[in-house]
């Protein structure tokens, strides 16, 4: 009897803690979870937050891949120093490296352009629009005719949407479509870097710190939107003028303690808590560690040939940091896997919901379409193996602008509205904009290198895998080295005028006859792949079709299932804006480790070495150890840890606290996190800015698949040492002044 207690008892605390900060919440959700939000102590109401015209979510942005948000009324932007790397990249060479030394711009005349790509979107609207897309579509439709249906009907509401060119509008899948929603953002087009701490600072740690705490990271900068003189969007140019955002957050120089509540407001990219046991089962078996293996020999070529040049170095800085991230995340992926075991944790919850099912005729129907579904899944995955190493064959740099200039010559015969997405007219400035971006992160030795060494893996696989025509337009026989393959492409990059912007855009405008014509070698194999990749496109889009059929009816039990549960019903993450919430906690790490929730400057001064990444620099030593530290020392003598939830049942002991007395560097949430959640903006109960989310614990990685509220914890910048570092080491005094910081 005492054992069944126990079971019961520890099937309650889980339940309850899944309920406590489990969640990635759509903006309009978080009227209906008020009681959550009083009961960590958030004083803004739900109302007020899911109005995105009001404070404070009217100053959170997205950067299309990270998170951002207003810091002032003239279009200051704070994000992480990551999310801005490709902007100081864009603005350093070998002779003048900002990555190395950081910059700051005492006025705004000396701001830099980001670089022809970068944009910040203002989220304005978002709506309803299941209806239009999917709620007319005619039964028994092809997986192809299905998709292309839906499509055109996403193409008409964006283009309705976007009447206004300064608009760039969505329209988004929801619960795997199941939902669509229209997303209406303002599109900022010119955008300038203000201030960026020196990689030391802003990346200290790198790689060996990566999803690793205790961390020491200064992962912020500061960029600035302009606008016209109109004040309406406007490419970059001089006479533009700084964007006036209508609501901008307040920073609080006296940051979070130990318990807090915060909200966590962002553009999360990609979650996949809603898949089937199998899915999880073939990324862990087949599909990370393939990507752990291709990714692995990139950076090993990156690492290899940067080390003897400078202009390579400058120019594949942010591709191997990216890299580099992915790659931990794919490790942490598989670890996670094998400490938790998700895959049997997700055939309970599916034996739990076929029982549900089971138990009323009524729902029948949604036994069939787990059955539909798994079978459409396992097409998909045989897809995904089979075009997995010729796509991986065509990573050059060249190979992909020219498939890129062939293919939107090819759309471009077409009517606007009929074009594939990506390829209309509303898609042309941000292609000149890629274009133009080569400049400054291509190197045809590096390309090469890529390039030779991923076909040679890719000829390595058996017959059935490769592609004829790929094959014959390059001259390539299986088992053939990568110095074999290298010596036979070399060549093709002296006779290519890709390699330069003027011949890259040089083809922007031009027929396909054009293309077929062309001597230059690039643009033959895009032009002899051509159909290979159209015929791979047309497979996908029936895959994708089929599952935009299935998938729906499965979310539909699944969501029936977990509010008989009590359970949260929120859509995994796409890019969208989203808010979680939690409290600022430690986490037991493994058995008798448990980790605080803040490390300190002192920490990242015994931290130090003379070699990167772990170089601190002089001026930030001496500023600390002179005592320069008013307003942001965070003294607390009475550190309290919270309980783990088995503890809130039944009696534990605490673990001993010290006194921490210096300036926070990083602190850790409960919040609901996952990539594209970098630079969101972490506010205390009133919406002030506390500081700035970056990465997520070794052990929480797994979160994107499975959410354990116990050792979930995502890794905070705290502001407090943002503005120590800006008043006290940088000279950042003007940024300081156009703030409204609260003490």
């Amino acid at each position: 009897m005492k054992a069944i207690y126990l079971l019961s008892a520890v099937a309650l605390g889980a339940s309850l803690c899944v309920s406590a900060d489990e969640g990635q919440w759509q903006p309009h959700q978080l009227a209906e979870l008020q009681a959550e939000l009083t009961a960590k102590g958030i004083a803004i109401p739900g109302k007020q937050l899911a109005d995105l015209s009001q404070y404070p979510m009217s100053a959170i942005v997205s950067m299309g891949y990270c998170s951002a948000s207003f810091v002032s009324p003239n279009g200051l932007v704070v994000t992480n120093h990551h999310c801005a790397y490709n902007a100081i990249q864009n603005n350093s060479s070998k002779e003048n490296n900002l990555i190395e030394k950081g910059f700051l711009a005492k006025t705004m005349a000396e701001e830099l352009s980001a670089g022809p790509q970068e944009r910040l979107y203002i989220t304005e609207a978002v709506t309803d629009v299941t209806a239009q897309v999917s709620g007319s579509l005619a039964a028994g439709l092809s997986g192809e005719a299905r998709y292309n249906a839906i499509e055109a009907n996403r193409k008409a509401l964006i283009k309705s949407c976007e009447a206004d060119p300064n608009y760039r509008c969505s329209v988004v899948s929801f619960h795997h479509g199941l939902e669509y929603f229209q997303i209406k953002q303002l599109m900022l087009q010119d955008v300038r870097l203000v201030y960026a701490p020196s990689d030391a600072v802003g990346g200290f740690g790198g790689d060996i710190d990566n999803f690793e705490y205790p961390r020491h990271s200064g992962d912020y900068t500061f960029i600035r939107a302009y606008v016209g003189k109109d004040g309406k969007p406007a490419p970059y140019s001089v006479d533009n003028v700084p964007y006036q955002s209508k609501h901008f957050l307040k920073v609080s120089a006296s940051g979070v303690r130990q318990g807090d509540g915060i909200l966590l407001a962002g553009y999360p990219g990609s979650t996949s808590r809603y898949r089937l046991a199998d899915e999880i089962a073939f990324a862990a078996n087949w599909q990370y560690p393939a990507q752990v293996k291709t990714y692995q020999q990139i950076i090993d070529t990156i690492d290899r040939l940067s080390a003897s040049d400078a202009d390579i170095q400058v120019k594949y800085a942010s591709t191997v940091k990216s890299l580099n991230n992915r790659m931990k995340k794919l490790r942490g992926l598989l670890d996670g896997f094998k400490v938790t075991d998700i895959h049997a944790i997700k055939q309970q919850q599916e034996q739990a919901l076929t029982g549900w099912i089971n138990a009323d005729k009524a729902r029948s129907q949604y036994q069939q379409s787990i059955t539909a579904l798994q079978q459409v899944i396992d097409a998909d995955q045989a897809f995904t193996q089979q075009t997995y190493y010729f796509e991986t064959a065509k990573r050059s740099d060249l190979l992909q602008t020219a498939i890129l200039l062939y293919r939107l010559a090819q759309e471009s015969q077409k009517p606007d509205a009929e074009r594939e997405m990506g390829f209309q007219q509303r898609d042309l400035s941000m292609i000149e904009g890629r274009l133009a971006r080569m400049e400054k992160s291509f190197h045809p030795t590096m390309d090469l290198a890529i390039w030779s060494e991923q076909l040679a893996e890719y000829l390595a696989q058996p017959d059935s895998v490769r592609v004829t025509e790929l094959d014959t337009v390059l001259g390539l026989n299986a088992g053939m080295s990568q110095a074999e393959v290298s010596a036979k492409l070399i060549t093709l990059y002296s006779q290519s005028k890709l390699g330069s912007i003027a011949g890259r855009t040089s083809w922007l405008g031009k027929a396909p006859a054009d293309f077929v014509q062309s001597d230059d070698p690039f643009i033959r194999i895009a032009v002899a792949i051509y159909d290979k990749n159209k015929a791979l496109q047309q497979q996908e889009k029936e895959l994708n079709g089929q599952l935009s059929a299935v998938r729906p009816a499965y979310m539909q039990a699944l969501i029936a299932y977990n509010k008989t549960q009590g359970k949260p019903v929120y859509p995994d993450a796409n890019s969208t804006l989203r808010i979680s919430y939690g409290s600022v906690d430690g986490y037991p790490a493994q058995d008798g480790v448990y980790k605080t929730p803040f490390t300190s400057v002192q920490g990242l001064i015994a931290k130090r070495k003379m070699e990167a990444p772990f170089i601190v620099p002089e001026n930030l030593v001496t500023a600390y150890q002179a005592g320069n530290t008013e307003g942001y020392f965070y003294a607390d003598l009475a550190a309290k840890q919270s309980q783990p939830w088995l503890c809130r049942i039944f009696s534990c002991p605490q673990p001993e606290i010290k006194a921490f007395n210096s300036v926070p560097v990083n602190f850790l949430t409960s919040a609901d996190t996952t990539g594209g959640n970098s630079g969101s903006a972490v506010m205390n109960g009133k919406g002030e800015l506390v500081g700035l989310n970056f990465d997520s614990t070794y052990e929480s990685i797994t979160k994107d698949w499975y959410f354990n509220p116990e050792i979930t914890r995502a890794i905070h910048v705290d502001i407090r040492y943002v503005l120590w570092l800006m008043q006290y080491v940088d000279g950042a005094q003007n940024l300081l002044d156009e703030m409204q910081i609260v003490r």
